[in-house]
């Protein structure tokens, strides 16, 4: 059984403040940003258009050689469904199913490289860790340093440490 996920609300509030500073990166077309002192330029997250893209893009992070190397889960197929509501991703361990909300308030939040990099992680982690735990954290950087870019992957590091996360 999995102890408590006291970094739960912290992980969800630190990766909707760099989700929203992408957001308003691509809105106003300028991809510089400060960050905890340093100027990063934002590299370009993936949107997707359809559950389909969504579960390509999953198959093709699955393929990938160091991602097989690293994670033994790399190794069982996931399934992306569309989910009820609008309010979350989720993740459901027993069936390998990433559930993604299409559409709240006329836009499709959840399909993109944040979200889905968010709910492989969960995939890749141990049914008996803290679900946002240290681990978790770290595989989720981990992710987005390497498949989004190195300066995405510092700007989560750097506000999840901020926020006070434990990582690792």
């Amino acid at each position: 059984m999995a102890t408590k996920d006291i970094q739960r609300s912290a992980v969800y509030d630190a990766e909707g403040w760099v989700r929203t500073m992408f957001d308003r990166a691509e809105e106003r077309d300028m991809r510089v940003v400060q960050v905890m002192g340093s100027q990063i330029t934002l590299p370009i997250e993936r949107k997707f258009a359809s559950l389909e893209s969504v579960q390509t893009y999953v198959d093709a992070v699955l393929a990938l050689d160091w991602i097989a190397a690293t994670w033994s889960e790399a190794g069982r197929a996931i399934t992306v469904r569309a989910r009820s509501g609008s309010a979350a991703a989720h993740y459901e361990r027993d069936t390998a199913t990433i559930a993604v909300p299409l559409h709240r308030g006329n836009k499709a939040w959840a399909l993109r490289e944040l979200v889905i990099l968010h709910e492989l992680a969960h995939h890749f982690g141990n049914e008996d860790e803290p679900q946002h735990g240290g681990p978790f954290v770290d595989r989720y950087i981990t992710l987005v340093g390497e498949i989004i870019g190195s300066e995405a992957g510092f700007v989560l590091r750097a506000t999840m440490a901020e926020s006070g996360i434990r990582i690792g």
